[in-house]
Parts: structure tokens; C-alpha cells; sequence
């Protein structure tokens, strides 16, 4: 028999195991070790020390909102609450009902370590920027409303009717309606065009609005691709492999030049809508495709079990198949939502300015030249705090949705 390597409980046995189990393990361990701690200590010391922050200090409200008017930014701060009241809620909501998988806890460990990250990372960055106190406050006040949403959500969401509970999700468009009125303008408000928006403002309307509306297009796409109508079926492979045969900046200029002239005057949309749309087309091919390897994976025997319990074949599909379908292709559909959120630097090609396209003008400047480095790494923990989010969003959905939890999947 092969023996057996020792086995301990606590990290320390395991680190020891994974890591120093042999010579060879401990010398290239030991090596890894010193480069990585090289390599921290030398951006630390870049970081802290050598670094010039004043470019991010100085267009820190050109990064993030373009040319928006300084008289109408009221309206952002309203909007970033409200966001940050909403997904504090549906966070809570998340957390309300326990699982057969873990002990209920109004405020689990791996929580309080988001919170103390969230804290830190909103202490040591203005700290770092040397940004001024008013804006720190208002976003210590956004983040505490952030966490007793969540707190509040936590603690009485078990309490709440299901249909509430269950219908919460539906307020997100409605919510995203309003942020478009607090935007552009409307009920009173100063009309603001979408050319003064830009930065990271402009990114997230891009991105979020082709994430919402790709989502139910590319759920018809994939089950128009397996109708049993041949038009229908015909239409929609189509539509996708060309889609998925084109590349996106094509897409991009074609959709500025050609929808252009193919609209009338009246009906032509602004560019910014231009290129949303353009993105919801190209991701509803791709989601279109996820939701297909969904379906597939779903046995034939649950439309027939439906089918036998007197269910109509539109009810069958979106009552017992499709959530189902869904469930599979969460994490694709979410792996694609990222990948058009970092496709959106592609708009600064077309003239648009989001935030890659307004770090470049930055950049251009001759007052900050010399000074890429700092600017690409602001974009690079931007990005990454978005996607990041994505991620996390999923994985706490998918785990909600998982109708056979094991340990491995009730891990944070």
C-alpha cells in the first residue's frame, strides 16, 4: 500500500503539507516567497513614496463624469444612494432565509470581512489621493447606508410576505428607470445630453443597460434557435453566428454610421445610445448561446413530466425548463456580463469618452505627462472592483439557486 501522507487539523498543518512537504517543495516555495515579497515591498514602495497622485487628484471628477454640469451632480449622489440602498436590501434579502447547508446568521464571518475590506479600503484611499473631506464624508454615509440596508434587510427580510420578497428583483428596472430621469433630465429637471456624460459614468450606463436588456433578448434568441418553426429557427441562427462572426469595433462603427442613415431625422438616437444598443445586440448572441448549452443540459423528461401534469407547453418551458436552463448557465451568462463590461473601453475608438477614452485625453496633457502608470492603475482597481462585484453577485446568486448545496458551494 502507498503510505499515506500526515495529515493535520489546523492551517498551519496544511500550509505545511501544500508547501514544504519535501525539499524541493520547501526550496521553490522559499523562492516563490522572496520574489513575491520583493515584488510587494518594491510597489509599496512605488506606491506609497515615489507615485504622483496628483493627476488622479486633480481630474478625479473628469475621470469619473466626463463634462456632467458641476451644478446638477446633486442628481449622481441621489442616484449612488439609491443604488447602494437597493443592493444593500437585495444583499440582506439574500441572507434572510436560511439554508438547509448552514446554520442561519444574521451577520456571517465572511461578511464581516467584506465590510472590514469595504471600511479599510474607504479609509486608506482618500487617505492615499488626499481627496477633500467633504467628498470622504459623503462617501462614509453612502457606505453606512450601504451596510444598515443590508443589516436592516437581514434581520426582518424573513419576516416579509413571499410575494414581496419574491417581487423585489422587478424594482431594479424601475430603479434604473428613475437613474435615467436623475441623468438626462425630466420632471422639472435641467435637461443634461448624453455628450456631457463621460468617465466612469458614461461606462456604467453602457454597460448596464446592454447587461439588462442582452439578458431577455438572448433568452429568445436560444429558444428561438430550437423552435420547431423553420423561419423562426433559420432567423435566429442567423442573427447569432453572424453576430459572433463579426468582430465588436465593427459592430461599433457600423452602428454609428448606418443606423444614422437608415433612421429618419426624428427617429436617429443619440451616439451614446447608438453604441448601447450595438452592445446589447453583440452580448444577447453570445448569451443566446449560453442559455442554449442550458437548455441542453436539462433531460427531456422534464417537459415530458410537465406535459403529463397537464402543464401547456409555454408554461412547461418557463415554469420547469427554462429556470433550470438558467441555473446551468448563470456563470457563463455572468463570464459574458464582465466581458462587456471591459468591452466597453472599446467605445473610446468611436469617439466616445468613458473612462479609458477620458484617461487618455488625461494623459495627453502635457501638465501630466510621464504620469501613465498611475492612471492605468486607478482604471485597473475600477475595473476590477466592477467585475469583482459582478462575481460576487453570482456566486451569492448561484449558491441561493442551488437546489443540492454540498460544502464545497456553501463556501464563500
Amino acid at each position: 500500500m502507498t503510505p499515506q501522507p500526515p495529515t493535520g487539523s489546523g492551517r498551519f498543518s496544511q500550509l505545511r503539507q501544500h508547501l514544504f512537504a519535501s525539499r524541493t517543495d520547501t526550496l521553490i516555495s522559499l523562492v516563490l516567497l522572496a520574489v513575491l515579497l520583493s515584488s510587494g515591498l518594491s510597489f509599496g514602495q512605488w506606491l506609497l513614496f515615489r507615485a504622483q497622485w496628483a493627476v488622479i487628484q486633480v481630474n478625479s471628477t473628469l475621470l469619473v463624469l466626463g463634462r456632467y454640469p458641476l451644478e446638477q451632480q446633486w442628481r449622481l449622489w441621489w442616484l449612488t444612494a439609491l443604488l447602494a440602498a437597493g443592493a444593500g436590501i437585495s444583499w440582506g434579502l439574500l441572507r434572510a432565509l436560511p439554508r438547509p447547508d448552514r446554520p442561519a446568521r444574521l451577520w456571517p464571518s465572511n461578511d464581516r470581512l467584506a465590510a472590514a475590506v469595504l471600511v479599510a479600503a474607504a479609509a486608506l484611499l482618500p487617505a492615499l489621493l488626499k481627496l477633500p473631506l467633504h467628498l470622504q464624508q459623503r462617501w462614509w454615509w453612502i457606505t453606512a447606508l450601504l451596510l444598515f440596508c443590508r443589516w436592516s434587510a437581514g434581520r426582518w427580510g424573513r419576516h416579509l410576505p413571499i410575494m414581496l420578497r419574491r417581487g423585489w428583483p422587478l424594482l431594479w428596472p424601475l430603479l434604473y428607470l428613475l437613474g435615467m430621469v436623475l441623468l438626462s433630465g425630466g420632471f422639472g429637471l435641467i435637461d443634461v445630453p448624453p455628450s456631457r456624460w463621460g468617465g466612469l459614468l458614461l461606462t456604467l450606463v453602457e454597460a448596464s443597460f446592454a447587461i439588462l436588456l442582452c439578458f431577455p433578448l438572448g433568452v429568445l434568441l436560444a429558444l428561438g434557435r430550437r423552435s420547431a418553426l423553420p423561419l423562426l429557427r433559420w432567423v435566429s441562427v442567423a442573427y447569432i453566428e453572424f453576430i459572433r462572426g463579426a468582430p465588436l469595433i465593427t459592430l461599433l462603427f457600423l452602428g454609428q454610421n448606418i443606423l444614422g442613415l437608415l433612421l429618419p431625422g426624428g427617429l436617429n438616437p443619440d451616439r451614446v445610445w447608438r453604441a448601447a444598443w450595438v452592445l446589447t445586440f453583440f452580448a444577447a448572441a453570445y448569451v443566446a448561446e449560453a442559455v442554449r448549452a442550458g437548455l441542453a443540459s436539462v433531460g427531456s423528461g422534464q417537459m415530458e413530466a410537465a406535459r403529463a401534469l397537464g402543464l401547456p407547453v409555454h408554461q412547461a418551458m418557463a415554469q420547469v425548463v427554462l429556470p433550470q436552463a438558467l441555473r446551468a448557465a448563470l456563470p457563463v451568462m455572468v463570464g459574458q456580463f464582465i466581458i462587456l463590461l471591459q468591452d466597453t473601453t472599446l467605445l473610446s475608438l468611436i469617439g466616445l469618452l468613458e473612462l479609458m477614452g477620458t484617461a487618455r485625453a488625461v494623459m495627453a496633457n502635457p501638465a501630466f505627462l510621464g504620469q501613465d502608470t498611475e492612471v492605468y492603475l486607478v482604471l485597473a482597481v475600477l475595473f476590477w472592483c466592477c467585475c469583482a462585484a459582478l462575481a460576487l453577485g453570482s456566486r451569492a446568486l448561484e449558491t441561493r439557486l442551488n437546489p443540492n448545496p454540498s460544502p464545497a458551494s456553501a463556501q464563500p
